[in-house]
């Protein structure tokens, strides 16, 4: 019996899931895209890919060091 209603709740979840991760796929794409044609419109495209990156790489350091920022 238990079974048989994990089995039927999830037929019954499954579009919702599908539609879900379609939702979250497509607003990722759209803001890449967005992304990326205001990074070729700036005047120094290197630079802002360079601050992104430096962001990315300073916050993987500082979650690797367990490094927790003050909170007011």
């Amino acid at each position: 019996m238990l079974v048989a209603s994990a089995l039927g709740r999830l037929i019954l979840l499954a579009p919702v899931w599908v539609v879900g991760i379609g939702i979250v796929a497509g607003t990722f794409i759209l803001l890449a895209r967005a992304l990326a044609q205001s990074i070729r419109e700036t005047g120094h495209p290197r630079l802002i890919v360079a601050g992104i990156v430096g962001v990315l790489i300073i916050a993987t350091v500082l979650t690797i060091l367990d490094v927790h920022l003050p909170s007011e």
